[in-house]
């Protein structure tokens, strides 16, 4: 159907909650009424009929045909780019409806009194809250404020993924990267060099902890937010996705009285998670526990946490020779950076104590390479590490619109020859309740190499990383993707994309 529609340039509301917003932009397709009444979708491009027909299902309404507008390819773009979040730049009700940018501009010789008063403006306050709020209510665990060409794009990192949240006009920039430096209490008149802080304030009850980082770039400095809540509750190792395979020996390794245990995997692949969940399994137990982080990412009660401060000199290594003298039971180290952490760690867990850190590896066995490259001797680390666990995080299925089927052409490519695929596998949809994605949530999947006298042997011999993991008998990470690939948890399409393979 072809239709000349002059007023059709926004989503309609109520179809708009049937169908989903993510639904929308990734099909670049809007729900609206015609000015007979009936629903339509009216797609941008090409029509989609498989998407046509999903989307008269999702908003449960007779939407029996595509509708295109004749000539108008580039008001439908102003339509998803309002559901993006651009119409605070033109819409009466946008939080930027009432701002020209004559109130909002700072120029190259604005004062510091004038970039002050100009991001406390009223309406930059509201729309730096209302960024927080939406990215707390969506869960999203960091906002991304980047800098364009024509203005700036606020982003949220949701399940791992990053998804445009707002448009910004170029002129809103400095106010808005003003208002959030005040808030971290950084320079507001440095701008050519990084600068790192971070906001407090109560969210719901809650104590959210904000760490700010900035970064100069060519179009302006690009802001990243990462959103703690100190008062998240610590899950368990069940909650974070581990399974009784992994779990059972895991826990044991954790009971052991001394020993180090590492937990190993990539920037943001859950690795805290699992830490906190082994603490909490032991921490009624009547013995001392103190942790060394940077950041203290969760309150752990019952446990002593200490806050890294490099520029007054309070480093991994020098906290930890400090907690040596603490009495402690257990400690967790949050990360190894260096040598004289890692040597100062390895003889803390020869001396009676529980350590637990993390190292930045690809695999399980990659830990044993890394604490060598730090100089380690390798006498040392086949006598003080229990074992290492490694792991990913991976989206989890929306359980209200998977579908099974069989395994695509692309699947079945991407894994070896004589590696045999289920026949039957989940794959993502979409629908109201994960916003179109096919998605809803994160689960950790994990390998456990236990540190064993035939593999102490090895370590000490040298043996490379193949000959270690061969020797091991470990099932490696996708064996423990494609269990819950089985159980319909997530999809093969998700293991590969955390690059488990």
């Amino acid at each position: 159907m072809n239709l000349l529609l002059q007023d059709v340039v926004e989503a309609d509301p109520e179809l708009l909650k049937g169908v989903g917003r993510d639904w929308c932009l990734r099909h670049e397709c809007l729900p609206v009424r015609l000015p007979d009444g009936k629903a339509a979708l009216v797609f941008a491009e090409e029509v989609d009929f498989e998407a046509l027909e999903w989307g008269s299902f999702l908003a449960d309404l007779p939407i029996s045909e595509p509708v295109s507008i004749a000539g108008a390819s580039d008001r439908i773009q102003h339509g998803l780019a309002v559901l993006r979040g651009e119409r605070a730049a033109d819409s009466e009700s946008g939080l930027l409806a009432h701002l020209t940018e004559e109130d909002l501009a700072v120029g190259e010789g604005s004062t510091l009194d004038e970039i002050r008063r100009k991001s406390q403006a009223e309406p930059v306050v509201r729309l730096v809250d209302h960024i927080f709020d939406e990215a707390l209510r969506l869960n999203a665990t960091d906002i991304h404020l980047e800098p364009v060409d024509t203005g700036v794009t606020v982003r949220l990192r949701r399940d791992g993924l990053l998804r445009e949240f707002l448009v910004l006009p170029r002129w809103v920039q400095a106010s808005l990267t003003s208002r959030i430096k005040i808030l971290a209490e950084l320079d507001i008149a440095e701008k050519r060099l990084p600068q790192d802080g971070r906001i407090q304030r109560a969210w719901q009850g809650d104590t959210l902890d904000v760490r700010v980082s900035t970064l100069p770039t060519r179009l302006g400095e690009k802001l990243v937010l990462r959103l703690l809540r100190q008062d998240a509750a610590v899950t368990d190792l069940v909650q974070v996705g581990m399974s009784d395979r992994i779990r059972h020996p895991f826990e044991a390794l954790c009971d052991r009285p001394q020993g180090m245990v590492f937990v190993t995997g990539p920037t943001g692949s859950g690795k805290s998670s699992t830490l906190y969940a082994s603490l909490r399994r032991i921490l009624p137990r009547d013995i001392n526990i103190t942790t060394i982080e940077d950041p203290i990412e969760y309150r752990l009660r019952g446990a002593n946490q200490v806050q890294i401060l490099e520029k007054a000199g309070l480093t991994f290594a020098e906290a930890l020779r400090s907690i040596l003298r603490q009495d402690p039971d257990v400690i967790l180290v949050g990360e190894i950076r260096d040598g004289e952490t890692a040597s100062i760690a390895v003889q803390a867990a020869q001396t009676g104590h529980l350590v637990f850190s993390t190292l930045h590896t690809n695999d399980a066995v990659g830990a044993v390479t890394r604490l060598a490259d730090l100089g380690v001797p390798r006498f040392l680390i086949a006598s003080a590490v229990l074992g290492v666990v490694a792991q990913r995080l991976v989206r989890k299925l929306c359980p209200h619109c998977v579908a099974w089927g069989a395994p695509t052409l692309a699947e079945k490519q991407s894994f070896p020859e004589d590696f045999e695929l289920p026949e039957r596998a989940p794959h993502p949809v979409g629908c109201i309740e994960c916003d179109g994605t096919g998605y809803k949530g994160r689960t950790g999947i994990f390998e456990l190499l236990p540190v064993d006298d035939a593999l102490r042997e090895g370590i000490v011999r040298g043996d490379s990383d193949s000959v270690l993991r061969r020797n091991s008998g470990m099932k490696p990470l996708f064996f423990d993707g494609l269990e819950k690939v089985a159980s319909g948890v997530t999809s093969l399409e998700e293991i590969l994309r955390v690059g488990v393979r």
